[in-house]
């Protein structure tokens, strides 16, 4: 059966649209025109879109623009998209005009709807009510800035820490675990099991830091420059004021941008965050990685940690189980690093003179990275990180086999002797410790003392 449809016009003329659509003519000619890859643009997203039409909304109103009867009917509406009321309106591709005006269109159009739904008596327009003094060139970078900034604080950096909580207990709980500790993937000088595990739990509070440093680098705001940074259109003191409404809003410090021109024309500042992500996501990487060659085996590799079984490990060998955690959040560090690339590819090559081209890729690319990086590190420490568990005696027997044992008595005899009692231990298959007492390199309780492992960590 054909859709039920009514006309809606625009600028360029009359089209068809879904008769319980929201939106109107220009938002339409985007649907037909993008049918692209099925992305849309994500909650997060358009929550931040629906913060910035309402505190416009109210800064137009402030400033004696808008009357409160149209204010209030835009801030309801606006508050709907913001709490997620109005998502299947928003139907456009994430592949679409490189400035984001056809979502901003889609924005404008559905707030005006919706408005009228909800005040009858009202009646809003799209372009001179709901866009009032804005334009997509500032609103969409706006709205990218305060969407990442916000799922930053609400969704990363809470999982990092949650992250570093748990790898901070391991690294108590192991504290007397010794184990050997390797360089260039060979055997080193010992280490305690917890300070290694310390070392994680820094990398993860690292992390949250950096993520930190990314809500900063997104702090100044785009809105108030309008079409191409001159503010045309827009009353003095207007991107200052909306501004001031979304960090009311938000909890976070957002700015009115020091300079438009660098804020429309270029992305610099999503450039960093996207590269503070990046760097978090390398670090997880890490953590991630050595945690699962630490447990391989069970019998046939290192050992010595044991992760908590989650699900069978094959289809045809009975009774095997992998490092899955370790492995999902390595796939999503990878997806991460490459959502990266895109943003870093995009501003590369599509920021011209007053305008930058790339942000709904640039947008999409970064939310979707924190968003894996968020569930991923949070599954990862509740369903991996808090269920290991050491295994001391197989350790303990891998620091005694050693070879690298011999360093705590270069002081001693010498790095030359060292070295060669290392060459002979290995040949023979012995440890340091049995032959250093057979040659009677030095008195037996000196080297007990010197081979003391915890001593050396």
């Amino acid at each position: 059966m054909q859709e039920a449809t009514r006309i809606e016009r625009d600028s360029m003329g009359s089209m068809s649209v879904p008769v319980d659509a929201l939106w109107g003519a220009s938002t339409q000619r985007a649907v037909e025109n993008f049918p692209i890859s099925g992305y849309r643009f994500s909650r997060p997203f358009l929550r931040a879109l629906g913060l910035v039409k309402l505190c416009s909304a109210r800064t137009n109103r402030d400033f004696g623009l808008l009357s409160a009867a149209k204010a209030e009917a835009i801030e309801r509406a606006a508050s709907e998209l913001d709490e997620g009321d109005l998502d299947a309106h928003f139907v456009l591709d994430v592949f679409q005009t490189g400035s984001g005006t056809s979502t901003n269109t889609n924005a404008n159009e559905v707030i005006a709807h919706r408005a009228a739904q909800l005040v009858p008596a009202v009646s809003v327009h799209p372009n001179d009510e709901v866009n009032l003094s804005q334009s997509s060139n500032d609103v969409i970078p706006t709205a990218m800035h305060v969407a990442a900034a916000m799922e930053l604080k609400a969704s990363l950096i809470p999982a990092l820490g949650q992250l570093s909580r748990r790898l901070s207990e391991k690294a108590l709980a192991f504290d007397t675990v010794i184990k050997i500790g390797r360089t260039h993937l060979q055997d080193a000088t010992p280490i305690r099991l917890g300070q290694e595990f310390s070392g994680y739990a820094a990398q993860a509070s690292h992390a949250a830091a950096r993520a930190l440093r990314a809500i900063a680098a997104l702090r100044e705001l785009p809105i108030g420059g309008t079409a191409v940074g001159t503010g045309l259109n827009a009353p003095e003191g207007f991107g200052a004021a909306v501004a001031a409404l979304l960090s009311k809003e938000t909890g976070i410090d957002f700015v009115e941008a020091e300079n438009h021109f660098e804020a429309q024309g270029a992305k610099d500042a999503f450039v960093e965050a996207s590269g503070l992500v990046r760097a978090v996501a390398v670090g997880l990487s890490k953590v991630a990685n050595d945690i699962r060659h630490l447990a391989s085996g069970p019998r046939c590799g290192i050992g010595e940690i044991v992760l908590p079984p989650t699900q069978p490990g094959s289809s045809i060998m009975p009774g095997k189980v992998n490092p899955v955690m370790c492995e999902m959040l390595m796939q999503v560090c990878a997806q991460a690093v490459g959502a990266d690339a895109a943003v870093a590819q995009a501003a590369l090559g599509l920021g011209s003179y007053e305008l930058h081209v790339g942000m709904p890729v640039m947008a999409h690319n970064l939310l979707e990275a924190i968003r894996l990086l968020s569930n991923a590190t949070v599954v990862f420490a509740e369903r991996c990180v808090a269920g290991i568990e050491a295994d001391s005696e197989r350790a303990g027997a891998l620091v005694e086999r050693s070879l690298a044992m011999c360093t705590a008595l270069v002081p001693e005899i010498g790095y030359d002797r060292a070295a060669a009692l290392a060459g002979r231990a290995m040949e023979s298959g012995r440890t340091i410790r049995e032959l250093a007492i057979e040659e009677g390199i030095l008195p037996s309780e000196r080297i007990s003392a010197l081979l003391d492992p915890r001593s050396m960590t």
